[in-house]
């Protein structure tokens, strides 16, 4: 007993350093509950813009810290459903049997994209029709002659399934949003993981033709205009012809949290909707549904 109260002093010494260590420099809270540390994962096609988003927001408060990564929206509604992210992103809406899993999802639009139809700069073909892209991804067309191209095979290009876009693309396109048609890609129709592999292949494959997110498209590659009909008119994609509704493949882009957020996620979530968070969204290609 006296060998141990002779070092006790000095334990509580010891402890006490420790403890300070810990504390801020005015003697406030520790760094640890000081700082706020916000988990976000989900769509590939907004994983730049939550990236930019997130930078931005750590500059203005260094008190934050926002983990960003991918893996498609389906990932990120699963981890939000599971527990282990605070914010999914999606670019696509939420399904009613994940809304059921639980997680009580609440749903904020954060932006709005275009999805581009691109193919190579050598083909002829400038302009299409949404029949004409399901039946060129369902396989009534095989030949870009049929399309009023070149002599040339097809060679269909599409996200994996995992990711929003694809969803999105098989019920607006390919189903051309028709809620009992069960039209699928065909069986031909290569699969890429990423936004930036579909610009790649459409590069260097003068038979290629693949979809992406506006903000993924680069000057390499052929945008395509496209018309609801026959009818036309046909639209190239940009901001302001997502705006008023007259370019056809548009889309709302999501972040989801599990019920109504608060603190450090709802202080995140409200700036998103900023005048500066905005200007990064038209920086990056995309269209801001609040006008910086």
């Amino acid at each position: 007993m006296r060998f141990a109260l002779r070092f006790l002093p000095g334990l509580l010494c010891a402890l006490a350093l420790i403890l300070a260590g810990c504390s801020d420099s005015d003697g406030g809270e520790t760094s640890q509950e000081a700082a706020a540390y916000i988990e976000n994962k989900g769509s590939d096609t907004m994983v730049n813009l939550a990236l930019a988003w997130a930078e931005a927001y750590q500059a203005l408060n260094p008190q934050v810290r926002i983990s960003v990564t991918g893996g498609g929206s389906g990932t990120g509604i699963a981890a939000l459903i599971n527990g282990t992210v605070d914010i999914a992103n999606a670019s696509r809406q939420i399904k009613a049997e994940e809304m059921a899993a639980g997680a009580a999802p609440v749903e904020f639009v954060v932006a709005r994209d275009a999805i581009a139809i691109i193919v190579n700069p050598e083909n002829p073909v400038d302009q299409l029709t949404l029949q004409q892209i399901s039946d060129i991804y369902s396989g009534i067309y095989d030949n870009w002659s049929q399309v009023g191209g070149e002599d040339r095979p097809i060679v269909r290009l599409s996200r994996e399934t995992n990711s929003g876009t694809h969803v999105y693309f098989l019920e607006e396109v390919l189903r051309l949003g028709q809620k009992d048609n069960k039209t699928f890609f065909t069986p031909e129709t290569l699969l890429l993981p990423s936004s930036e592999g579909i610009t790649t292949e459409v590069r260097q494959n003068p038979n290629a033709i693949g979809y992406d997110g506006l903000g993924y498209v680069t000057p390499d590659v052929k945008v395509v205009a496209v018309a609801r009909d026959a009818s036309g008119p046909y639209v190239m994609p940009s901001a302001e012809s997502v705006n008023n509704d007259q370019y056809p493949i548009a889309r709302d882009l999501y972040m989801y949290t599990a019920g109504q957020p608060s603190g450090a996620i709802a202080d995140y979530i409200q700036w998103l909707f900023s005048a500066e968070a905005q200007a990064i969204v038209v920086e990056l290609g995309f269209v801001p549904v609040a006008v910086p």
